[in-house]
């Protein structure tokens, strides 16, 4: 169509918004609405049950009716029980919150044995005899008693070399056999199970797994117990609605077969696994007597009987079990005190046994021995002082006057309140001071003492001379290993509770000693550790940061990987914890010192996610950085951080921003600054490698450039975004690793940008309409896919903004800005211009109409035709015979593909040049019939 004769019309009407109407609601439009559907049938609801009449005769029944009565009053008092057993149980005390940890740390790799008679087929003689119907009462006594007689070790099965996980696999199917026996009425095979399983607690072969195996053995052990008091509980209460008589009659058997386990228990033989099954059902003492005295008296007996245990780790593991089943049932402490009166007169044969493994440390060492005490100890002395302070006294006594009293100084130092420790600190610390205990070294008794005083610290008049001691003698530990896990449990409560000084004091100290002999390549945790706890628990991370220690503490990190995660962190910590702003210069220092070791980290092999968590940390110091007023020292700290984080694209990008930003706060009349600010920009924004990026901000700055004025700046930035359109890729890869399309983004970045250019000023340099003509050019040599409909699009943008040229007044302005409507005056030869280059675009948008029909998109070339020809019948001069032979062949081919089009689509077109025809029919009377004439070819088609 080169013979097209376009002229542009003036706008002879007025534009108008048409606002959507307001209403007042009560309710918010998008909240759910719930409708409750009443039946009025009254028929419907006698029928179910539902009606008044029926729910008042149901509630005078159940209120008549006794057994309703007592069924409620059993359910509530039922409930009432269950919340007053669940608000008793402290959970400090609860044996299940420790025993999943006790598991993870004691295990072995050696081979493991198990003796049992029951893991075994069922048709066996032991393992799966049933018994027989028993019609009377004392034949099944007989039969049972005979069956417990039967037990011998002729039958046992030896199992060896078992892996610790195969080991716990016999201990699951051991207890899900005492269960299904028990649930079959085999309660002597029950107790068999229980006996065996006790037996084994003597068995310490494997020393390093004993405490893992007194849980797993244990837990057998009060599945048997809870069995047992479960159905002596359901035995004592009866039936329901049952008569006071029945009640004590059931309640007198409950007892007489409480009475019975316990004889039978008491007829075991060996004093171990009689201990065990008497206390693991000795919650059953109350189906006997409930008088608190009697429960002390046979607690203590235990007590007394436990003495005849030889092995200690075997005693101090019975006694824990003793206390745990003791503290549910009494709030007494003696006869834990009792206990711990028994375990210090055998504590010295502990050490026998440490001074044996000294010599052979190929079976175990001191110091794990030591350890396999510590769940026991730990356990008893936190019943022990419990909500009770009677005995701490009694036993920091004991505890100074036992010889090689470390293990339980450990135990103290772990189970006692926080508030007792950091009341008696200083005497803790002579304590350890005078430790000596093979096994357990000073190193050790410090961490328990330095994690307790961190949550509850000395009194104020006692933390510098407590502190000052306890690092003499952290101080005097040749080791490096022991010197750093000792610094590594006190960093927390040096800065929690000390000045920035005794900090930057510590790291120095720290930077001393393990720079000597390299000690800090073997220690790069703990050393992260101590710094990230410093950082979580100081007030002020500017404050450390100024530090003179601070930085050199870095150094200590070799390792790049290690080095990098610490600079992270510190960076995140600043994040969270610091000031809003910050403008001191040695705290800036520090974090750009901090910022590129991060950014030098940054190569070609590191990968998209750590590089994106590397600028978001980096950009949040940036923003924080703040200077005020003196906008050339903050525009000098954006040109030294470009230079510093040359690998960070994302954080360049956050340094166009930032100066775009800083050139709105400029105040002066003169754009010196602003011009400053936007070579900033130019200079830095090729740098950065996605092209897209490079495009938005381009555009950002020639619209800043273009609000202060700046129009050379603004030409600048305008044509170099231009000039890398081409290099956009079609697709960029989002977070999920999928390729997504940029084509949409370049339409709405160009019509973004043609939206601009209606207000750019030409240059006198450069011609008339240079930007316009630039980007045309520039599409039409941009590649895009043979059915894409984005060159037209851009295209019909294009048109609009020609048409904005040729009127008399634009709809917007820059202030300040003369724009071509100012500029030209509606000179005719400038509107030539105009309408040459509408002719040139509509050309280019009718030859993508043609290829797109040739690649089959009849419905989007039909709908890009109704979108031409409606800016045709708006823009241009329809007295042109050209024009509108044009508009009504755009108008023919949108209804050839009518069929594939929304239904509405046409009608829709033919109503808007209607409107068009009635809002111009009175100001423009020869292009309301130019558009007449139109509307009369368009229906005769």
């Amino acid at each position: 169509m080169a013979n097209l004769d376009w002229v542009c019309v003036p706008r002879c009407y007025e534009i108008r918004r048409n606002y959507l109407a307001g209403q007042i609601t009560t309710e918010h439009p998008l909240k759910q609405q719930t409708v409750s559907v009443v039946d009025s049938n009254p028929l419907s609801r006698a029928l179910e049950g539902t009606d008044p009449l029926s729910q008042f005769a149901r509630q005078d029944e159940e209120r008549d009716d006794p057994l309703s009565q007592s069924r409620g009053e059993f359910d509530l008092n039922s409930k009432r029980r269950e919340r007053d057993r669940v608000d008793q149980e402290d959970n400090t005390l609860q044996w299940s919150s420790r025993r999943l940890g006790i598991l993870n740390r004691f295990t072995t790799n050696e081979k493991l044995s198990l003796s049992t008679s029951f893991l075994v087929t069922s048709g066996s003689m032991d393992g799966g005899s049933e018994i027989k119907v028993q019609t009377v009462v004392a034949d099944k006594t007989r039969y049972r008693l005979e069956q417990l007689d039967h037990f011998d070790d002729g039958s046992m099965r030896h199992m060896m070399d078992l892996t610790q996980q195969e080991y716990i696999q016999r201990f699951e199917q051991l207890k899900q056999e005492l269960i299904q026996s028990w649930h079959s009425d085999q309660r002597v095979k029950a107790l068999k199970i229980g006996i065996q399983c006790a037996k084994m607690l003597a068995d310490t072969t494997v020393l390093q797994f004993y405490p893992s195996q007194y849980v797993l053995i244990t837990d057998i052990l009060d599945v048997f117990g809870k069995l047992v008091y479960d159905r002596l509980r359901c035995k004592a209460s009866g039936d329901l609605g049952a008569s006071a008589a029945v009640l004590e009659r059931e309640r007198e058997t409950a007892r007489d077969t409480c009475q019975n386990w316990f004889y039978k228990i008491a007829s075991i033989r060996e004093l171990l696994p009689r201990l065990y099954l008497e206390m693991s059902i000795f919650k059953c003492y109350e189906f006997l007597t409930s008088s608190r005295e009697e429960y002390e008296k046979q607690l203590h007996r235990l007590t007394h009987q436990l003495r005849g245990i030889a092995d200690p780790l075997v005693s101090s593991y019975a006694r824990c079990y003793l206390v745990r089943m003791g503290v549910s049932l009494t709030s007494s402490k003696g006869y834990i005190r009792e206990n711990f009166s028994d375990l210090f007169v055998i504590y010295p044969q502990i050490f026998r046994f440490v001074a044996r493994f000294n010599l052979h440390p190929e079976i175990v060492t001191a110091s794990s021995y030591l350890q396999l005490y510590a769940p026991a100890f730990d356990y008893m002395l936190l019943c022990l002082v419990h909500k009770c302070e009677l005995y701490t006294q009694d036993m920091l006594k004991e505890c100074k006057q036992l010889k090689n009293n470390g293990a339980i100084l450990m135990s103290i130092l772990s189970s006692f309140t926080s508030e007792f420790v950091a009341a008696n600190a200083l005497e803790f610390i002579e304590l350890i001071n005078a430790s000596e205990t093979p096994g357990i070294s000073k190193s050790q008794l410090l961490r328990s003492l330095g994690t307790s005083v961190s949550s509850c610290a000395p009194l104020q008049e006692q933390r510098v001379t407590f502190l000052k001691v306890a690092f003499e003698t952290i101080n005097k530990q040749t080791d490096p290993n022991e010197y750093i896990n000792s610094v590594e449990t006190w960093a927390t409560f040096v800065s929690q509770y000390f000045t920035v000084h005794e900090v930057n004091r510590l790291l120095g100290q720290l930077n001393s000693r393990m720079f000597l002999g390299n000690a800090y390549e073997k220690h790069y945790s703990q050393l992260q550790n101590i710094l990230t706890r410093i950082m979580q628990n100081y007030r002020s991370i500017e404050l450390l940061l100024i530090q003179p220690n601070f930085l050199p503490y870095l150094d200590l990190f070799h390792k790049d990987s290690v080095r990098v995660e610490v600079c992270k962190n510190i960076l995140s910590y600043y994040k969270q914890n610091s000031e809003e702003y910050t403008c001191d210069a040695v705290v800036t220092n520090a974090l750009m010192y901090i910022g590129k070791i991060l950014n030098d980290s940054v190569n070609a092999l590191t990968v998209e996610d750590e590089r994106r968590q590397i600028s978001q940390l980096v950009n949040v110091f940036i923003h924080k950085v703040n200077f005020g007023s003196d906008l050339e020292r903050q525009l000098s700290f954006y040109v030294e951080a470009r230079g510093t984080f040359s690998n960070l694209d994302a954080v360049y990008g956050t340094l166009v921003q930032a100066a775009c930003k800083l050139a709105t706060r400029n105040r002066s009349k003169s754009t010196g600054f602003v011009k400053a600010c936007i070579a900033y920009c130019f200079i830095t924004i090729p740098s950065i490698g996605s092209v897209q990026q490079q495009m938005d901000l381009y555009l950002l700055c020639g619209q800043l450039a273009l609000r202060y004025l700046c129009l050379g700046q603004a030409d600048a930035c305008f044509e170099a975004a231009l000039q890398i359109v081409n290099d956009l890729p079609a697709a960029t890869i989002d977070f999920d690793g999928k390729p997504r399309s940029l084509e949409r983004y370049l339409v709405s970045y160009l019509c973004n940008m043609l939206a601009t250019l209606i207000v750019v000023p030409d240059s006198p340099e450069q011609g008339v309409l240079y930007f316009l003509r630039l980007l045309v050019d520039v599409v039409g040599r941009h590649e895009f896919k043979s059915d894409s409909t984005a060159r037209v699009t851009i295209y019909l943008h294009a048109l609009d903004m020609l048409y904005v040229q040729s009127l008399e007044k634009f709809p917007y302005h820059i202030q300040g800005v003369v724009s071509n409507d100012n500029l030209y005056g509606h000179d005719p030869k400038f509107l030539v211009e105009v309408n040459n280059m509408c002719a040139q675009v509509v050309d280019a948008i009718l030859l993508q109409l043609k290829s797109l029909g040739i690649a089959q998109q009849l419905r989007a070339q039909a709908e890009l035709s109704l979108e031409l020809f409606l800016r045709i019948v708006r823009y241009a001069d329809l007295e042109r015979e050209s024009v509108v032979q044009l508009a009504v062949k755009l108008w023919l081919l949108a209804n050839k593909a009518q069929s594939q089009m929304d239904e509405n689509t046409l009608p829709q077109t033919l109503r808007s040049v209607e409107i068009l025809y009635k809002q111009v029919v009175d100001s423009s009377p020869r292009q309301a019939q130019s558009i007449a004439n139109l509307l009369m070819r368009m229906r005769n088609s």
